[in-house]
């Protein structure tokens, strides 16, 4: 039930978006291919396709107020600034603020995704509060 409202919240965010198509991405690092799905003024989402063994390298998003990476299947290891790495389970949302260091492994055997959901820096402030519903939808989904 839980992972149905999440899944659900997650298609309709996507059906909202303004493109007629989704956009690839500069890979940064091999096996990692990061797929635009919206793209709009005030936020932005991207689904991330991790090949077995690939990794993420740490870097930072200086562009947005913050973001929640959310992963949708895999076994992946998320590194945030200088903690240890954490494996983070499907569905888990991990909330970060702008300039967080943080990167990712796929230690599985099969391919692993993520959904990025980022605030953009110039977002209007009235779309904080539509964020903050988002996280605790995706909280009380868990």
């Amino acid at each position: 039930m839980k992972r149905g409202i999440l899944t659900c919240f997650l298609l309709a965010l996507c059906a909202c978006s303004t493109l007629s198509a989704q956009t690839v991405g500069p890979q940064p690092d091999p096996g990692v291919t990061p797929i635009r799905l919206i793209q709009r003024p005030d936020v932005r989402v991207t689904r991330v396709k991790v090949e077995a063994g690939a990794t993420r390298s740490i870097h930072t998003h200086d562009d947005v107020r913050f973001h929640l990476f959310i992963p949708i299947t895999g076994k992946l290891l998320l590194t945030v600034g200088n903690q240890k790495p954490v494996e983070v389970a499907p569905g888990q949302a991990i909330y970060m603020e702008k300039n967080t260091p943080h990167g990712f492994k796929n230690v599985g055997t099969t391919k692993a995704a993520v959904m990025e959901v980022f605030m953009n820096a110039d977002a209007p402030a009235a779309s904080d509060q539509h964020m903050i519903e988002l996280v605790r939808a995706i909280g009380a989904a868990n």
